[in-house]
């Protein structure tokens, strides 16, 4: 059986929770660890490639916004004032690593388009960090419908992006039983070897007040990069460096199995 230690490209992708404050201010401290976590990861030889939610949440806290914006042309607002502070951290925190970062805004219709596929190669093989988000400040399909759309972004990058792992770090450990923030017996399900109707059944949920996802977006990933032959695990991104005990094969969060 092929070991989680064993994958070599990685798509990471990081929850706004995992990013930012109640607030929607940037957490420092969470993003500096995070990213000291992942260029080391990066320099042992992982090919790493981030998907990054926050733009939004970040532009509610750079506006000095009580509360993210129900109508469009303002969270559009926010996506665009965000997205600057979110990469300016990114192309800091990795550099004082001797890592550079590129930025890709993806929509749906470029999703469709094979040169995507060359962007990421080329990038990857030059040891270049890709950070890929939903163009929010143009493509509105996430924005309306509110439906988590980086979680399945995430999935479809790993296809795109031939990864061996999707990770996505969240504010609960993994897939439970049932909701753990209601019932105190809910357990943490290691593994899961088939999406049926029971495990959709019991992912349900929204996300945080900042975000968009929730344990159901999740699942939706789950179906798309385990279609696709990849492997996804759902995980804490409260400590990053439980990223190396998940590298050193020790069992974190919830392990969706591709289909092979």
């Amino acid at each position: 059986m092929e070991r989680i230690s064993d994958k070599k490209r990685i798509v990471i992708k990081l929850g706004t929770s995992t990013l930012a404050h109640s607030t929607g201010k940037l957490n420092i401290r969470k993003m500096t660890s995070l990213v000291r976590v992942l260029a080391d990861l990066q320099n042992s030889g992982k090919e790493l490639v981030i998907v990054s939610s926050g733009a939004i949440g970040l532009g509610v806290g750079k506006l000095g916004l009580k509360a993210r914006p129900s109508d469009t042309p303002s969270k559009q607002a926010c996506a665009a004032v965000g997205q600057c502070e979110l990469m300016y951290m990114y192309d800091n925190l990795f550099d004082e690593y001797g890592i550079t970062v590129a930025q890709i805004l993806l929509t749906k219709t470029i999703l469709e388009k094979n040169n995507v596929v060359n962007t990421f190669e080329k990038l990857i093989s030059m040891g270049v960090v890709p950070i890929v988000n939903e163009n929010d400040t143009v493509a509105i399909d996430e924005l309306e419908l509110e439906i988590g759309e980086n979680d399945s972004l995430s999935a479809m990058v790993a296809n795109l992006a031939k990864a061996d792992l999707l990770i996505i770090l969240s504010d609960i450990d993994g897939l439970f039983s049932s909701d753990p923030h209601t019932d105190k017996t809910a357990k943490l399900i290691p593994v899961v070897e088939k999406i049926d109707h029971h495990i959709e059944e019991i992912a349900g949920g929204a996300g945080s007040s900042l975000g968009t996802g929730g344990m159901a977006t999740k699942i939706n990933a789950a179906k798309i990069a385990t279609e696709s032959g990849i492997d996804m695990i759902i995980m804490n991104g409260k400590n990053p460096e439980m990223l190396y005990d998940l590298f050193e094969d020790i069992p974190v969060g919830t392990l969706f199995k591709a289909n092979k």
